[in-house]
């Protein structure tokens, strides 16, 4: 199903444009070696990659919210990885050609992530992507977070585009929740993270195994 008039695509960042699970998981070993604990390979925390600190010291160090230690331990987390940023991250595979298509096209590309502003600026600036976004929403920048539609509103007036005429594409039911309640096409990237779900229960418009598969729906 050709969707006409698109004029702009909007990407989710942690799973979707960006493969970040390896070096949120090395923050996550510093603190497990730290504590004389076995180092985690990248299998067992991926798919919990898109819930940031939260997901990521619950499954690798059992310590939610709740934990008197938490705001200590995320604090640590978050200071090993605003240090080690882009040691292997990297766009997934066949994004780049994607969005230079996109480029050729004339449609333009952004990012819409609940990342904060401090980690997602200069994680695009190191991959050398940056200067080439129309847009970059973080979770900080509107005051509230997907599946909240704010975050995709606030993009869409950045680019003067209005969302029936953008597609967002992620890799998370909130990400999807988003979209919808936004009036924009929604597509998972079935190549992310997926949080461990089975994406078919999520009533995206689209899903997609690799990042050209976009191109169909413009």
């Amino acid at each position: 199903m050709a969707i006409p008039k698109i004029q702009a695509v909007l990407f989710d960042l942690d799973g979707t444009l960006i493969d970040t699970a390896p070096d949120l998981v090395y923050a996550l070993n510093c603190m497990r070696v730290s504590r004389k604990l076995e180092v985690l390979p990248v299998a067992a925390t991926r798919a919990y990659t898109s819930m940031g600190a939260r997901g990521l010291l619950g499954v690798g160090l059992d310590v939610t919210p709740e934990h008197a230690d938490y705001e200590a331990m995320r604090d640590e987390f978050l200071g090993i990885y605003a240090d080690n940023l882009c040691r292997e991250s990297k766009l997934f595979p066949g994004m780049g050609e994607l969005l230079e298509a996109l480029e050729i096209r004339g449609v333009k590309w952004g990012v819409v992530t609940n990342k904060a502003e401090r980690y997602t600026h200069p994680l695009l600036k190191q991959l050398g992507v940056h200067h080439r976004a129309a847009c970059i929403i973080g979770g900080d920048t509107t005051g509230k977070t997907k599946p909240d539609p704010a975050p995709l509103f606030a993009a869409c007036e950045r680019i003067s585009i209005a969302p029936s005429r953008c597609i967002y594409v992620g890799d998370d039911r909130r990400d999807v929740q988003a979209g919808r309640a936004a009036g924009m096409m929604t597509i998972v990237a079935k190549f992310g993270y997926l949080h461990g779900n089975d994406p078919e229960t999520w009533a995206a418009d689209a899903m997609i195994d690799a990042p050209g598969d976009v191109l169909h729906y413009l």
